[in-house]
């Protein structure tokens, strides 16, 4: 997920009124594991969590909200986990497809009947599923999906209308190759989907993932946009990377996160809590409340769509080698006999990475404050870290 340089307006929506999820007593603490990455990577602070069989059993966050300052994270603060919010919309248009307002092969042709006669023919006959699974024959985020966003912002309208805009803005542009024929990240693709259960819904992407997701599984310090509020450093601020190597702190504004209506592609945060609650349900893989949808629908959801050609210079947040399902991605490790969905996020300010392990009901999560490369080999390496001290295969 790439954050991109606009004026424009962030929102952070919080379900204030539940209360914040608590480690169990018995968990271990991760801050032996975490504390040394802080120097080691130069990272102002670090968080992440295991779960096995639905609880976590072990977590912990340290360092600081804001670089060169003592305002020590705990664990109910909110990072934020850019594409990791993939999977959210992902899980939203099963849901709907289950209530019979979208199929599987719903086209983008039928998802928007009114701008369907001004299309590009290719793309009027791509479905859901390849939208989801970055094989719809769109490109990777470019200059005219880039001039788009930026226009955004002066379009009238609430979140729903400026993307049902955006899309019908693109969609006289040319395939980038046939649909279902490769994989392209593109996050123009998620925003098309979320798009779509809007109007299969009636309500903006974000009543849908609050009322849908967040309340249900309780993450009651799930919401959109910066983590912290306007003018205040009440959560990990992001952090951009100086020419000196220094982070520089990015205050909530303008700059401190992806434009608001790339919402389905990834503008999530939470805390490390309630992001190991999100992984853990997943790793249940249907066996464990609430049943948001059929575990038929959480394995399709799961199930590979596309082998991904191996790509040396994918950014930190984007997958790079593996496969890739519907909103998550397929992976193996040399430090598991057992593949693995994974899938990062980064808006350039704050890395995230969630693991999970379905075949042994087993999940990490990790994030970060700080983007870039040394936060991906830091949260590569804690991933490792954490599996061979709490994973199943430990015994």
């Amino acid at each position: 997920m790439r954050r991109r340089m606009l004026l424009g307006q962030a929102i952070t929506i919080c379900l204030a009124a539940r209360t914040a999820r608590a480690a169990p007593p018995d968990a271990a603490s991760l801050a032996p594991l975490l504390h040394p990455m802080l120097g080691q990577h130069g990272l102002p602070a670090l968080a992440a969590a295991a779960v096995q069989n639905g609880r976590i059993i072990a977590a912990g966050a340290v360092g600081t909200r804001r670089w060169g300052t003592d305002a020590p994270v705990t664990l109910d603060d909110a990072f934020h986990i850019g594409s990791g919010t993939k999977a959210m919309t992902s899980l939203l248009v099963g849901m709907l497809i289950e209530q019979g307002r979208l199929r599987w092969d719903t086209t983008v042709a039928e998802a928007f009947p009114d701008l369907a006669a001004g299309m590009d023919a290719g793309l009027r006959g791509v479905t859901l599923t390849q939208l989801l699974s970055h094989t719809g024959g769109l490109p990777s985020d470019n200059e005219v999906f880039d001039r788009l966003l930026g226009q955004s912002f002066l379009q009238p309208g609430n979140l729903d209308a400026l993307r049902t805009w955006l899309v019908g803005q693109w969609s006289t542009q040319p395939l980038a190759s046939p649909p279902g024929s490769r994989f392209a990240y593109s996050n123009l693709g998620y925003i098309m989907a979320g798009a779509a259960a809007e109007r299969a819904a009636g309500s903006t992407w974000e009543e849908l993932v609050a009322a849908r997701i967040f309340g249900p599984l309780g993450l009651a310090t799930a919401g959109f946009g910066p983590a912290a509020r306007l003018g205040r450093v009440d959560a990990p601020l992001g952090h951009q990377i100086k020419p000196d190597g220094t982070p520089e702190p990015v205050l909530a504004g303008p700059n401190g996160d992806n434009p608001v209506i790339i919402g389905p592609a990834g503008t999530v945060h939470l805390s490390v809590l309630d992001f190991a609650a999100w992984a853990g349900w997943h790793a249940g893989e249907g066996r464990r409340s609430p049943a948001l949808v059929r575990p038929e629908t959480l394995r399709r959801l799961h199930a590979q769509v596309v082998a991904m050609p191996p790509r040396p210079d994918a950014a930190p947040g984007t997958p790079g080698r593996g496969g890739y399902a519907l909103g998550w991605g397929l992976l193996d490790h040399p430090w598991s006999t057992e593949p693995f969905l994974q899938h990062a996020g980064s808006n350039t300010l704050n890395l995230a990475l969630v693991v999970v392990q379905p075949t042994r009901d087993f999940a990490m999560v990790m994030q970060t404050n700080i983007g870039g490369a040394r936060a991906e080999t830091a949260l590569n390496a804690l991933a490792e870290a954490i599996y061979r001290q709490y994973g199943p295969a430990r015994a």
